[in-house]
Parts: structure tokens; sequence; C-alpha cells
């Protein structure tokens, strides 16, 4: 088991947002959160990081307990976040953007190694590489995003809505993406509203609602179920 939530509960003030959360990745898969908006998909996310903070319960990284580890000791251990809305750097380059995701990496000829391997994973980057961030399309932000988190050489990647906002023939790019990255070895947590997307490529699922898991098993079993097929995936 590479990562362990287990019984978390996390508040924004008096709102509960997590009760009793308990879900698992295993290495070498992709796990998929859905759920409605304001489920607690992104908290937990943000939990995992290290971005809040459970009252109680516990999260668990390859057999260490990183409950209260701090964020940037997180990535440091192999855990790489790419947010909710893309959060590139939009005053700067494309090239520059990834020197940020390698913060971590000391050494130059590695992060020039990177760099290129970057460039051929996703071209269009290539192309735009003295581009500023904040021009580039709503896809190219997206491929930005993934190839930052990229360049901190995760064991685990957590993605947060990677198709929120792009059209249909982008979103099946991004999922190829996904699934490629996680062929070549990177486990992945992923949150995503297009479930049925999502569910097409994940190994196993957990539902939430409300801040709570209510459903959770293989994958094709969830997309199969009756509950999950009429809320998420239009009947």
């Amino acid at each position: 088991m590479m990562l362990e939530v287990e019984k978390i509960n996390v508040f924004y003030g008096a709102i509960h947002a997590l009760t009793d959360v308990s879900f698992h990745v295993d290495e070498g898969e992709i796990v998929t959160l859905i759920g409605a908006n304001g489920a607690g998909k992104s908290t937990s996310l943000k939990t995992i990081s290290g971005l809040l903070r459970p009252t109680d319960g516990c999260i668990e990284f390859l057999g260490q307990d990183i409950t209260q580890t701090a964020a940037e000791e997180i990535v440091k251990r192999g855990i790489v976040h790419t947010p909710e809305g893309r959060k590139i750097f939009a005053p700067l380059t494309v090239t520059e953007n990834l020197e940020m995701g390698a913060f971590l990496q000391k050494e130059k000829g590695q992060i020039e190694c990177d760099m290129r391997e970057m460039f051929e994973r996703f071209p269009r980057l290539g192309e735009r590489r003295n581009q500023l961030g904040g021009t580039l399309s709503g896809g190219e932000q997206q491929m930005l995003a993934m190839a930052r988190s990229l360049m901190s050489h995760p064991k685990l990647l957590l993605m947060d809505e990677p198709s929120m906002g792009l059209a249909p023939i982008l979103v099946e790019q991004i999922f190829e993406i996904i699934r490629e990255i996680n062929i070549q070895g990177v486990s992945i947590l992923l949150v995503e509203q297009n479930a049925k997307m999502a569910l097409s490529i994940a190994d196993r699922a957990y539902v939430l609602e409300t801040g709570n898991v209510v459903l959770q098993g293989d994958a094709k079993e969830v997309m199969e179920n009756p509950m999950v097929a009429e809320a998420y995936l239009g009947g």
C-alpha cells in the first residue's frame, strides 16, 4: 500500500468538510474520487499534500505517518499535487514554470535532461518554451501544470480536475497523458468532475457525498452501480 488515509476529519471553521474519510492507493494504481461539488474531493487532496490539517485521523505514505508533515517535506517524499485551476505562474515563461517544478533538484544537468523529456512528452510546450504561461490556451496550461509536477519526480501524483474547462477533444488527450504517466510508474489519485472519463482509466474508485465515503470498489463495478450512473453518468 502506497498511501493510506484512515478516518480523517477536516473542518473549515465550523463546517465539517470530511467525516471519518478513509481510502487507499496501492503502488501503480490510478484511484479516482468522484462526487458532486462540495463533496470533499479537493479537500482530501489538500489534506494529503499538507495544505490542510485534519483534526484527527492518520495519513501514511510508504509506511510513514505524514499527517502533520509540512507541505514542502511531503513533496520531497514523493507526493506532488497538480491543483484545480492549473495554478501556473502566469508571468513566467513555460521554461521558467518547469524550473519552478524542479526546485528540489540541485543538479543543473538533471534539470536540463528532465526539461528535454517534458518537451518530448508535451511537444506543444516545447514549441512555446519562451512564451508566458498566462498566454497559453487552457489545454496548454493544463499540460504545463502536469509537466511542472513531473519535474519533481513524483511517486504519487494528486490530480485535481485536470479536464476542467477543456474542449472534449482536449479532455481525451489529457486523460491519455494521465494513462501514459501511470504506465511509466507514477501512481495517481485523481479528482475529476467528468466521472465517466475518470472511471474509464481508474483501477478503483471512491464516491464522496457531503464529506463521507458512500461507495467504493473496482472502477468498473462503481461505473455500473445504478446510483452512480444516475447521479454522475447521466443515467
